[in-house]
């Protein structure tokens, strides 16, 4: 039959989405021939002893399903790292979940202990994944801002969430867009907030080991009354220099980890066989690694601040993560969307209209996201070709 009854066929559930904007930019940059500090991945080399390892683990033919929630020796290591880096004893066979990437990680949480209409709340700007994991849970999203410049959210508005039908909290720290890094007053009041309203509070971990300038990272997981309400999402991605292998973890107790196993095990089955015995050498690398790597990007964090700000943008700063925030009125006075379009086609640099970390596009039409997890001479070529913008548009 031809094109007749097409409407039948399309889910409400995702009809309003529109395509990931940040990867969206990723295609522009590869059609337009620009520099990409767009999409959060890095343009140089993983780790070596990683790479061998995974291609000794296909040697070695571990290239049939593992465990369903994760091979073993993974699951080991990862609870042999949160012990040695938080003091956290964890249970490997009930407590730990190895899933496809932080976002099956993410999704897989929500649809374990969500129903339709109970509540999560979101911090704004958000990562624009979270938005799409509550519509597919038929869940309600309550927003709370991040207030620029430092990103800190007002303790009255954050209350003033939570209610009968808060199930959940998502908290990103170190944060994507932002930077920021929750502190441990902050955290305490969420923690605090959750254990009054009987809430969880589900945390994207994933930059976890890239902070700057003194930062902490503070799992909430740690904090007390939390063990039991905590759902902790992590990933190889961002630590190992290794966005495309797709393997992550979820740690929670184990009525929580029960739930989410059965959305993981329907929802993907388990996460690359050989690239998880890879991940056991990788989560067991000295403290010098994280160390060095915190020290690798504060680097390229100066080194871009540096090329956008002599182009006339302003930054805000970053504790976390690695990606700068910018607001581009003192340049232009086009929006975001127009700017970043500019910007990919003429200048040939592409980066993330700060509208898409919005709710409301309008709220964000001021900003722009630029990544640094770029090699040194990426990052200069871009600023080379900024300079461009410095006269106005």
């Amino acid at each position: 039959m031809p094109n007749e009854g097409n409407e039948r066929f399309r889910s409400d559930r995702v009809a309003h989405f529109t395509e990931s904007v940040i990867r969206e930019m990723s295609r522009q940059a590869m059609r337009h021939g620009a520099v990409n500090l767009a999409q959060g991945f890095p343009d140089f080399e993983a780790p070596a002893e990683l790479k061998e390892a995974a291609a000794k683990a296909i040697a070695e033919d571990f290239n049939q399903y593992a465990i369903t929630w994760g091979a073993k020796p993974l699951r080991d290591a990862i609870a042999a790292k949160y012990r040695r880096h938080y003091r956290l004893t964890l249970d490997p066979e009930t407590e730990i979940t190895v899933v496809c990437g932080s976002t099956e990680g993410m999704i897989a949480s929500l649809l374990g202990t969500t129903n339709p209409d109970d509540e999560i709340i979101i911090f704004e700007p958000y990562y624009e994944n979270y938005g799409p994991d509550t519509d597919l849970c038929s869940a309600t999203r309550r927003y709370v801002t991040l207030h620029a410049p430092d990103w800190r959210f007002d303790p009255a508005e954050l209350r003033a969430a939570f209610n009968s039908r808060t199930k959940a909290i998502i908290v990103n720290t170190p944060n994507n867009p932002t930077g920021k890094v929750f502190s441990r007053e902050e955290l305490t009041l969420i923690a605090e907030l959750c254990q009054e309203h009987n809430a969880l509070c589900i945390t994207d971990e994933i930059y976890e080991h890239i902070t700057y300038d003194g930062a902490e990272h503070v799992p909430v997981i740690t904090l007390p009354g939390m063990r039991e309400r905590t759902i902790l999402v992590n990933s190889m991605s961002k630590t190992y220099s290794v966005t495309g292998w797709r393997v992550g973890w979820v740690v929670a107790a184990p009525e929580l980890s029960a739930s989410i196993r059965k959305v993981h095990d329907f929802l993907t089955v388990g996460a690359a066989a050989p690239l998880q015995q890879a991940g056991v050498l990788a989560l067991s690398l000295p403290d010098s690694y994280y160390a060095g790597l915190a020290a690798h990007y504060t680097g390229r964090r100066d080194r871009l601040r540096g090329h956008l700000e002599a182009a006339g943008f302003t930054c805000f700063g970053a504790s976390g993560a690695y990606y700068l925030i910018t607001d581009i009125t003192s340049l232009t006075a086009l929006d975001d969307l127009k700017f970043s379009r500019y910007l990919v086609e003429e200048v040939k640099v592409a980066c993330v209209p700060g509208s898409s970390f919005f709710r409301h596009p309008h709220l964000g039409a001021h900003l722009i996201r630029f990544c640094f997890c770029k090699k040194y001479e990426t990052l200069d070529l871009a600023g080379q070709l900024l300079k461009s913008v410095s006269s106005g548009v």
